[in-house]
């Protein structure tokens, strides 16, 4: 099955020097390079622009949980939540590459009962998120991403 997002050429990759280079390694090396980054792995999710409809493309540190992937929407506890959490807020339709492999999935904001558990999941592969959510009144989402 073709995704919508196969059908359209342009990627737009997310700006910030350091994960714009991030990217560009991972997808020239078909994830040989960039898929472990700091000693976690990452992986490319592919948005839709909520306000523009363009596709974007950044890199997160992911974690797995059953057959299912699993991010924060950090934003290093920025105030505001990250633009790529907000496109899959309002089209929860994704495209993932986690090494070599790419696939369609759909994405969910972690519901309050399992919020807890991906959290505790989450900071035990990345410890710094527990400092993030200490620098915002804002509560950062857990992302369960379904492969599709």
């Amino acid at each position: 099955m073709t995704s919508p997002i196969d059908n359209i050429e342009t990627i737009h990759d997310n700006p910030t020097g350091w994960v714009s280079s991030h990217i560009a390694e991972y997808v020239e090396t078909e994830g040989q390079k960039g898929h472990r980054w700091r000693g976690v792995d990452t992986l490319l999710v592919i948005t839709k622009g909520r306000k523009t409809g363009k596709l974007r493309r950044t890199a997160l540190i992911y974690g797995i949980d059953g057959s299912n992937y699993v991010v924060v929407g950090s934003r290093g506890g920025h105030r505001n939540h990250p633009a790529w959490y907000l496109n899959l807020v309002a089209d929860p339709h994704v495209r993932i590459q986690v090494g070599s492999d790419h696939f369609d999935a759909v994405a969910r904001t972690a519901a309050d009962g399992e919020r807890a558990r991906l959290w505790e999941k989450m900071s035990a592969i990345w410890p710094p998120y527990d400092d993030y959510q200490k620098k915002t009144d804002r509560e950062i989402p857990i992302v369960v991403i379904e492969p599709a």
